[in-house]
């Protein structure tokens, strides 16, 4: 009896520490852990603040006709920033930059590498450089981040234009956070460029975060596709080819 009460016991502690070691790895996960504001009165004709959050998950290995998926946004992105006013506050932030031994470390795998200023292109192009893609695609982890902590604290709308070639992988959605996020919040809105996603699902989760947040989506399937969808979401002047025909 006593043999069997001690079994017991043991498999209660491991069973407990186990619980333990999980709720604390997984912390990531829990909406709890930011803080949602008020509502926010946002001036008629303020600023924009803008942030780039861009996927260099293992995926965007993969070939897009002759190219990869990361040269076609990298390029594309460069090609782009060019056309922004240099007054005009912007921001770089990628995630599946870094793999980790575990999912907490591959899921928060996120980071702002180019806070949002004025006259940013260059320093954001030369870090989107120097980034290889290897990780996973915590994309609600980055939407986090980006709605609490990357915003100046000004009366600047703020918008996040997000390019991704898949959906959610770690275990959360971006679409009931960003439902949650706008009980609290009307001073977000997030573009989305689905590149290339064949997933139903991915792609609609990505659509609802667009949607939840007044924001567009795109599927851009080719570079071209791309490039049309990053400057109609910049309301960029696109420039327009003529043909001479010579009589």
């Amino acid at each position: 009896m006593k043999k069997l009460l001690f079994i017991f016991m043991s498999i209660l502690f491991i069973t407990t520490q186990s619980i333990g070691y999980c709720a604390q790895n997984f912390t990531y996960s829990t909406p709890g852990n930011y803080k949602f504001e008020e509502d926010k009165d946002i001036p008629s004709g303020s600023s924009e603040s803008i942030l780039f959050i861009v996927d260099f998950s293992n995926s965007m290995n993969e070939r897009l006709g002759h190219r990869t998926k990361l040269d076609i946004a990298l390029s594309t992105i460069k090609e782009t920033l060019q056309l922004i006013p240099p007054s005009t506050s912007v921001g770089l932030r990628v995630y599946g930059h870094k793999t980790g031994f575990t999912p907490k470390q591959s899921c928060t795998a996120s980071q702002l590498i180019s806070p949002i200023q004025q006259n940013n292109a260059v320093n954001i192009y030369s870090r989107l450089s120097s980034i290889n893609a290897v990780g996973w695609t915590p994309i609600t982890y980055s939407l986090k981040q980006a709605a609490f902590f990357d915003f100046p604290d000004s009366a600047a709308k703020k918008r996040i234009i997000l390019i991704s070639d898949g959906g959610e992988n770690c275990d959360e959605s971006p679409c009931d956070f960003v439902i949650e996020l706008m009980k609290h919040r009307d001073d977000i809105r997030i573009d989305v460029i689905a590149l290339a996603i064949g997933d139903q699902d991915a792609n609609n989760q990505l659509k609802c975060v667009s949607l939840v947040t007044s924001g567009k989506f795109y599927n851009a399937n080719t570079a071209a596709e791309l490039k049309n969808s990053l400057q109609d979401s910049l309301n960029l002047q696109k420039e327009v080819q003529g043909i001479i025909i010579q009589k």
